[in-house]
């Protein structure tokens, strides 16, 4: 198991736990274990995700966040419930990411997880599947290919209360409360400058 991390640059989702945590408690909040449900819902239930969690949600009475993921469970998908699946899985979002047209953009994504990484040693790289976010205590950027020819580095720059310059864009997650609140539009690798070094350290010392 060591040397499994040893080999990673990326570290375990905060909701690996969440979930271990939400399915070790589904028994006994429901009844039925995790595979219990899901033999359940094969034999008896609709054939279609929507139709099973709202068939869960009618017949059993389950609520919505349960519906949802024991038809998304049904259906294989949902989030991996053990580290070293979800580890498995973390470098496989990061290629899928980066294939096809989105190959180019490659370099760019290695050298800003590279910069991200060297601000602290608490920093904590965790993939989905569309971006990559990087964690202190809390989110505070996200590496994400928007475009076939951008990535766009993502900034939590809630409490930063002086002006910013152009460059940084409003992505609009202020008003609603997203963690992300601005971006910088990168299409080379020679853009990774020092202004760029310099918000990726001030969103990293906001989430101190």
């Amino acid at each position: 198991m060591a040397m499994a991390k040893s080999k990673t640059i990326y570290d375990v989702h905060p909701s690996v736990a969440m979930v271990q945590k939400w399915l070790a408690e589904l028994r006994e909040e429901t009844g039925r274990s995790m595979e219990e449900w899901l033999a359940l819902v094969k034999k008896e239930g609709p054939k279609d995700e929507k139709s099973r969690r709202d068939w869960l949600k009618s017949k059993h009475k389950l609520g919505t966040n349960k519906a949802s993921w024991i038809a998304e469970r049904a259906e294989g998908k949902g989030w991996e419930d053990t580290p070293e699946a979800y580890l498995k899985a973390a470098a496989r979002y990061v290629e899928e990411q980066y294939a096809g047209p989105k190959e180019k953009l490659r370099p760019i994504y290695d050298e800003l997880l590279e910069l991200g990484k060297s601000l602290g040693d608490d920093v904590k790289a965790c993939p989905c599947r569309t971006i990559v976010p990087l964690y202190r205590e809390h989110v505070f950027a996200q590496i994400k290919p928007t475009t076939n020819s951008r990535i766009d580095l993502g900034f939590a720059l809630t409490h930063y209360k002086c002006k910013l310059p152009k460059r940084i864009i409003d992505t609009g997650g202020l008003a609603k409360k997203d963690r992300i609140t601005h971006r910088i539009e990168i299409t080379a690798a020679e853009q990774i400058d020092d202004e760029v070094k310099k918000w990726l350290k001030t969103a990293y010392d906001l989430d101190a």
